[in-house]
């Protein structure tokens, strides 16, 4: 569930008078069994919840959890008003709680029931407030690229993309060798290296060809060349069936093995499509038809608290306006599926958010590895201590608008709304995943801090004010601020203007930074 992002307060009196200071712990539900420390707590420190004294019995990192009362040796531990383990042991009040004394709840293949519902007390406060930003939102434009058919782009870029990871180091070449193109409209020369396109197998092969198709067609792409080597499964030829029908303005080929000169060849095409690409110029775009992927990497235990909520309430805002945004990480949805599920806007959808729960479970197993290995020793570090705790925390990114998408990997998105992507929890593949379904920017919640990008504008969103001040090179926004004051709502706002900032040219830190990553998700052998 969404917490309120106004938290609890006391009152002490000062020389000049009252001041209230905030909390240095948060309850987020009423029947949770844990405080989270939103600042390191203290051994034998004191604590008042709901009229009671609790001494704690040890230090308590900040973003870790401690209890508020006790719980017995195989009893659940509840966070978020849900079940987020077990405990191992017995835990005493003001108890430390983490991985050496609660483990996952979680098991193997479920049965599911649909029972569409809409959601409890801070559901319908985000809802509230979005259909109060209704008007104002759906008003909100941005300045983007319209392409002649009729999509559009908040970048105006050229886009080298290899068929095959042999050719990488030419791209690469090719890149360097025409930043002068970099002028007028046109924002970048990038190409994307990865490591496929041949020696594959099946499904493999296919998630190469599909995700390299969708950013060749991707709006963010004033104009694009598709550099192939000649002899690779995934060749030009092959590939243009995945393509479809395209500009040829816009989209330009070329094989090296044909080529005297590759790279002089290359030159000459960016030269080209840098001349078509600057014949674009931004216009006012309503944001009704911004896309936003949404992930969440490197958490700490203030992440479900302050940086997710508030992409949460972004995305209602967003949708309210009627934009569109992606939720994925499949694996990092087990625990906390159902809310996802009950949020399903028919049967249908439900079924088939089944289908993507259970599938990603049976290609855990399918390689005998456990379903719930999660989370990373990162988000360990972070306070986060089973993939429950992690999962409830995740899934807040979606806010509590209705699911009216389910996407598998490579399907772009079609419906308006919310829509839920097949991907796994890798920050780099599901980020490239997200960008290949059609978003426009993806916004990325961390607790830890991160440099990578993504083939489109990829904003980093810390946790904790620490961390935006450490890693400014890092960090585009700050949801830190919550702790000190700032409620869920003005957060929400303050980053839906942001976006809109961005997706009319702002450059995000990666972006200055010349970072620009892509991964595609490998599941079988290589030849």
């Amino acid at each position: 569930m969404a917490v309120s992002g106004r938290y609890m307060a006391r009152i002490c009196e000062a020389e000049r008078g009252t001041v209230f200071i905030m909390q240095a712990f948060l309850r987020i539900h009423p029947d949770d069994k844990v405080a989270v420390a939103l600042e390191p707590l203290s051994a034998h420190s004191e604590i008042s919840m709901d009229g009671e004294e609790i001494v704690l019995l040890e230090d308590i990192p900040q973003g870790h959890k401690f209890a508020l009362c006790d719980i017995g040796e195989g009893e659940e531990v509840i966070k978020y008003g849900a079940p987020v383990g077990i405990a191992k042991s017995e835990i005493r009040r003001g108890s430390w709680v983490h991985t050496h004394n609660m483990k996952t709840g979680l098991g193997g293949l479920l049965t599911y029931t649909y029972e569409p519902q809409t959601g409890g007390m801070q559901a319908q406060e985000a809802r509230t407030s979005a259909e109060n930003s209704r008007k104002s939102q759906a008003g909100h434009c941005f300045r983007g690229f319209r392409r002649p058919d009729g999509k559009v782009g908040v970048r105006n870029e050229i886009w080298i993309i290899p068929t095959v990871g042999c050719v990488n180091n030419v791209a690469a070449a090719i890149e360097k060798r025409t930043q002068a193109c970099v002028k007028g409209s046109v924002e970048a020369v990038t190409a994307f290296a990865h490591p496929y396109g041949c020696s594959q197998m099946g499904e493999d092969q296919e998630n190469t060809r599909r995700i390299l198709a969708d950013l060749i067609r991707h709006p963010n792409a004033g104009g694009v060349l598709v550099l192939g080597l000649g002899c690779e499964n995934s060749n030009i030829d092959v590939l243009k069936e995945y393509i479809g029908a395209y500009d040829p303005e816009r989209v330009k080929f070329l094989v090296s093995q044909e080529a005297e000169d590759e790279i002089e060849n290359g030159v000459k095409i960016v030269e080209a499509l840098t001349e078509y690409a600057g014949r674009f110029s931004r216009t006012q775009i309503p944001c009704s038809e911004l896309i936003i992927g949404v992930k969440c990497g490197g958490s700490d235990g203030l992440s479900g608290i302050t940086a997710n909520p508030t992409v949460g309430m972004f995305s209602d805002l967003l949708i309210a306006g009627g934009g569109t945004t992606i939720l994925t990480e499949v694996p990092e949805m087990f625990g906390a599926e159902t809310l996802l599920m009950n949020r399903c806007e028919n049967e249908e959808l439900f079924e088939k958010t089944v289908a993507l729960i259970n599938d990603f479970k049976n290609y855990f197993t399918s390689h005998n590895q456990t379903i719930y290995e999660n989370p990373s020793p990162g988000n360990k570090k972070g306070g986060i201590s089973t993939l429950e705790d992690k999962s409830l925390g995740c899934t807040q990114k979606s806010g509590s608008s209705p699911v009216r998408g389910v996407l598998a990997y490579g399907e772009t998105v079609e419906e308006k709304g919310l829509n839920l992507l097949s991907a796994p929890g890798n920050d780099l593949v599901a980020s490239t995943a997200l960008a290949a379904s059609g978003a426009h920017i993806v916004l990325f919640t961390t607790g830890r801090g991160t440099p990578f990008a993504s083939p489109v504008p990829t904003v980093k969103i810390s946790s904790n004010s620490p961390l935006y001040e450490h890693k400014k090179n890092w960090i585009d926004f700050n949801c830190g601020d919550m702790v000190n004051g700032k409620t869920l709502e003005e957060l929400g706002e303050e980053l839906f203007r942001y976006v809109m900032e961005v997706a009319s040219g702002r450059k995000v830190k990666s972006e200055e930074n010349g970072f620009h990553d892509m991964a595609i998700f490998k599941q079988g052998v290589t030849l």
